[in-house]
């Protein structure tokens, strides 16, 4: 009797827009180690704070929706408990909190409990951020959101697919976003009418000001739209920063797959939150420094914020920047049209194929340096634990010593 063999599996490959698409353009071979290789960082320091503030806003979101509590948040009493609540989420997960950016309860051999915390020598940086984050945008915020973490999920065709070669001849696109609605805009001036004059929602006067967003709405049939979102755990990048185009394109692609899903309305722009922006650091004023000097940045600043942050003396405390700036350079909205939909569809396809063309090199047997490109900047190869042999000729000029 013959028996046939087994035929080969038939697997999608499957792509997540921040954990693959970003991560890969951000340093390949730094993509293959940690997201292919799960060789996690021994300072996660972005990947921490970008989970963290993603849950915390999520979480605090949910709490707002059952209770209608009012704000503003007392930072022990209402996001204290919840920020506990999303550290043991990504310690379970392996993700632990750099102890200069944040301070732990839930660490093993911590004897001090939530109950001890005092506010002044306790609320670290991400904290500090958690707590302006959920004050400064939850009151204009959380009325709007129609769906909350919604996952929304798309398949394309491979690009250059190889019938001998390539995995699949189509792969899947996966992400996770929150869904704001003309409905709940409409709930939310409907319900504060009787006290407009002492309550402006923020969000909406941001949009009300944009040219490109009252295009879209005026163009499309009846009266429903949505607006997509995303938080950053990030300050804003300068215009010249490839990042601040990679963003773009993210918003634009989720925007794509959000249309294919049966009850989606028309979507008129996205809207990102850089939510380290609420309180800067000493590296994110010097940054800001570096783009008002080249003009690397589409944030109009005031005479008094330019004053404080051109002459900023290093050896002092930060200057105290006006809310109206800390604002604006958190938020950003995103155009959405069918032109640069189809843009950002074509570069998301090129980095898929980078990617798989890295895979099948290596399975071909290549060595994984000359099949996964080391190309990043010197932000991330200082944190990176694969700088002593990577091959990056940046790092090639560093004397690294062995501890």
């Amino acid at each position: 009797m013959k028996l046939s063999a087994r035929s080969d599996a038939y697997i999608i490959p499957e792509y997540s827009l921040t954990g693959d698409l970003l991560s890969f353009l951000t340093c390949n071979l730094q993509y293959r180690y940690q997201n292919r290789g799960t060789l996690p960082p021994s300072m996660p320091v972005q990947l921490w704070f970008g989970e963290f503030i993603h849950g915390v806003m999520e979480e605090a979101f949910l709490e707002w929706e059952n209770t209608k509590k009012q704000f503003p948040w007392d930072w022990k009493e209402d996001v204290r408990p919840i920020e506990d609540m999303i550290d043991l989420r990504l310690q379970v997960r392996g993700l632990y909190p750099p102890k200069n950016h944040f301070f732990t309860t839930n660490s093993p051999d911590s004897k001090i409990t939530s109950d001890d915390i005092n506010a002044h020598d306790h609320k670290k940086l991400a904290s500090a951020r958690a707590h302006e984050a959920i004050n400064t945008w939850g009151p204009h915020l959380f009325p709007l959101i129609d769906s909350a973490e919604l996952l929304i999920k798309g398949l394309r065709n491979m690009p250059n697919y190889d019938e001998k070669k390539s995995r699949s001849n189509y792969y899947g696109i996966n992400g996770v976003i929150d869904v704001l609605s003309s409905i709940k805009i409409d709930e939310t001036i409907g319900n504060n009418q009787s006290i407009l004059d002492n309550y402006t929602n923020k969000i909406i006067e941001f949009l009300k000001k944009d040219t490109d967003f009252q295009k879209n709405i005026s163009e499309i049939d009846g009266n429903e739209y949505e607006i997509i979102i995303d938080y950053k755990g990030m300050k804003r990048p300068s215009t010249s920063d490839k990042t601040w185009e990679h963003h773009k394109q993210q918003i634009l692609t989720y925007s794509w797959l959000r249309s294919k899903q049966e009850d989606a309305k028309p979507i008129v722009a996205g809207i990102i939150f850089y939510l380290n922006e609420l309180v800067p650091s000493y590296e994110d004023l010097q940054s800001m420094q570096i783009e008002i000097e080249n003009d690397q940045t589409d944030i109009e600043i005031g005479e008094e914020d330019f004053d404080k942050i051109m002459n900023w003396d290093k050896t002092k405390d930060y200057p105290q920047l006006s809310d109206e700036l800390k604002e604006k350079r958190s938020f950003r909205i995103i155009t959405i049209n069918e032109d640069e939909i189809d843009n950002a569809l074509e570069k998301f396809d090129a980095v898929v194929y980078d990617i798989e063309k890295s895979i099948i090199d290596e399975r071909d047997g290549c060595n994984i340096k000359q099949a996964w490109k080391a190309e990043a900047e010197e932000r991330t190869c200082n944190a990176c634990d694969f700088k002593t042999f990577c091959g990056n000729e940046k790092n090639k000029k560093k004397n690294f010593k062995i501890p």
